[in-house]
Parts: structure tokens; sequence; C-alpha cells
């Protein structure tokens, strides 16, 4: 009998380091649909085509390690319409951390860093999270 694949075995690889993150969201494409209706067509009403691609931004979340600014250290590189732009790879792995399925997203860059929520009664790990903006996702499957 075959089973579906788990979610919480997963690998990170952004460029050419391997990181470590608790909970990653966003992995999501769409297509924005085009209404058009020819002069001459006898209906009374629109059809629908496909047009523009639109990636979701893919969120990362980690907990916060004593002087770990990998994040920080990405986010600033951007200056005046510049950025390090980096593949982004997702790996969905089973029960012997081999790849099943990835997502690879193409000149990924940071646009939101959140610094974890700080509470003097709170009994959690401190969490920060970086938000990722890319030009394309491909799924590959293992």
């Amino acid at each position: 009998m075959a089973y579906p694949q788990v979610a919480f075995q997963f690998r990170v690889d952004i460029a050419d380091m391997t990181a470590e993150f608790s909970e990653v969201t966003g992995l999501n494409i769409e297509v924005q649909p085009i209404e058009y209706r020819n002069g001459l067509t006898p209906d009374y009403s629109t059809i629908k085509m496909p047009g523009m691609q639109k990636f979701g931004n893919v969120t990362l979340k980690r907990g916060v390690f004593k002087g770990n600014n990998e994040f920080f250290d990405w986010y600033k590189t951007i200056k005046m319409n510049t950025v390090t732009r980096k593949t982004v790879k997702i790996s969905l792995l089973d029960e012997t951390g081999a790849p099943v399925m990835e997502w690879e997203l193409r000149n990924a860059f940071p646009t939101k860093i959140t610094a974890p929520d700080m509470k003097a009664s709170g009994n959690e790990v401190a969490i920060e999270s970086m938000e990722l903006v890319h030009e394309g996702m491909n799924i590959v499957n293992g």
C-alpha cells in the first residue's frame, strides 16, 4: 500500500548552502485570466484565456541562533535596484533522506525579514522569518 509523503522532513538549499528551517510556506503558482470578447461574437459573454503567471512569495522560518545573521546579510545586498539573486531549492524528503519532490525558485531574493516576537511570560523558541520573491518556480519529481 502506498502512502502520501509526510511534510515534516524537508531540506532548503540556498545557492550552494544547505540551511535548516522549521517551516516553508507559499509555494504556489497561479495564472491570471484574461477576458476577451470579439465584436462579431454572437454570445453576450467573454471568453477566458490564460494570461501572465504569478508566483507567490515564499516564507522561510527558523529558530534564532547566536551569531547567525545570514538572512540579514543577504537582505543587506539590496542597493538601488541591485540585489544578490540566488537559486533556492526546497526538497521534500522520504524516510531515507532522499528527495521525492523538489521546488526550485529562480532568481530569489529577500523582501522582508521578521524578528521573533519576545514575551517575558512566553515559553517558546525564538523564530525569525524571511520572505522571498522569485521569478519562476520549477517542480521536479524525484
